[in-house]
């Protein structure tokens, strides 16, 4: 029996990793490996540090602001336009005298959180409208996704283990309860304040120990969604590198230009040393561009006679010395000056040169 496989199953399998270019899109677009998990873990362990340490603060401000409104008389004119204004705006600045150092501490500690997890970065991509966010089928698809799935169960977990902290510290405290009927108010706001903080200092701890789980799922998660196919891997390396025929094409093009750049410079050579027919080194001697002789052309071949054709055309002289031309032509470069070693060979034939040209 003959098994077929259809190999079009596998032609869009993301198996490829995310090329830095791929990373680079993706956080342009807001998508980044971040645990969610750590801020709010950081952001609850702040703010009740803040409501303990500035909790007398805050009780003298709220008692303050109660016993002035208790205070007020009604036939002062406690319900007219102005008594209202100023009630609300005692009110507000009382508000924000209790609420502003813990919202202040909130918004410095979420900050911080976010910038250790993927450093600065500000888009608003993910607030652009997309229609297929409109998608019922896209929503259900994202609904019933691995990725809700794992959210729904880091929920429940994180109810579980504030209701399971908070069961505990509270049974911990069952004897203390009973007492509160023989205290007074202040001391029964002092009990319940200092449980509430307790309770969020420990559940605080425990959900950051959780995010650092989550910020590893998170980041693995992150990898996974912008692994890459073949198919876009090719695309890629095409935009960023070009097609090949065009590559080849521009590169034939830069060595069109760089040979009539450098034939160009043939007229202006004092001697051309060749090897009658494999190799042409042009050279040229001026005293304020280098402090030896340097290369103005070379080549092998077809170029190399090339050379000799236009050096003959604009009476540049030729010289035939076949081991000194492959020596220059495989140590130098052009626009680079002989080494030391030639010296000698090389002046020997320009003094030969300049003597024809002085007799000329």
């Amino acid at each position: 029996m003959d098994l077929y496989i259809n190999l079009q199953l596998f032609a869009e399998e993301k198996t490829e990793k995310p090329t830095p270019k791929k990373k680079r899109e993706a956080r342009q677009k807001g998508q980044v490996a971040q645990s969610r998990e750590i801020n709010s873990a950081f952001v609850l362990i702040g703010c009740f540090l803040v409501l303990y340490l500035l909790s007398s603060y805050m009780m003298e401000q709220l008692e303050n602001t109660a016993r002035y409104t208790l205070s007020l008389n009604v036939k002062e004119g406690l319900y007219t336009v102005e008594g209202v204004r100023e009630l609300f705006a005692g009110s507000v600045i009382t508000a924000a005298k209790v609420a502003g150092p813990v919202a202040g501490v909130a918004l410095i500690i979420g900050l911080m959180a976010s910038y250790a997890q993927v450093g600065f970065l500000f888009t608003t991509k993910p607030l652009e409208f997309k229609p297929d966010r409109l998608n019922p089928v896209e929503g259900l698809k994202k609904i019933f996704s691995r990725r809700s799935l794992a959210q729904l169960l880091k929920s429940l977990l994180k109810v579980f283990i504030i209701g399971f902290i908070s069961y505990k510290y509270l049974i911990a405290q069952y004897s203390s309860i009973p007492r509160l009927l023989d205290m007074e108010v202040e001391e029964i706001t002092r009990f319940i304040g200092m449980t509430t903080v307790n309770i969020g200092f420990r559940a605080g701890i425990v959900l950051l120990m959780l995010a650092v789980f989550d910020l590893a799922y998170q980041r693995y998660e992150f990898q996974r969604s912008i692994m890459m196919t073949k198919q876009e891997l090719r695309e890629e390396y095409k935009q960023t590198e070009g097609n090949p025929q065009t590559r080849s094409r521009i590169r034939e093009k830069q060595r069109q230009i760089s040979m009539r750049r450098m034939m160009a410079e043939v007229p202006k050579a004092d001697v051309v040393i060749t090897n009658p027919t494999h190799f042409a080194v042009a050279l040229k001697y001026d005293s304020d561009v280098a402090d030896a002789p340097y290369v103005l052309a070379k080549g092998q071949d077809l170029v190399a006679l090339k050379i000799k054709e236009i050096a003959r055309k604009h009476d540049v002289e030729v010289v035939e010395n076949p081991p000194l031309a492959r020596s220059i032509c495989e140590a130098v470069d052009i626009g680079e000056a002989i080494p030391s070693e030639l010296y000698q060979a090389v002046a020997e034939i320009l003094a030969f040169v300049y003597s024809l040209k002085n007799k000329s």
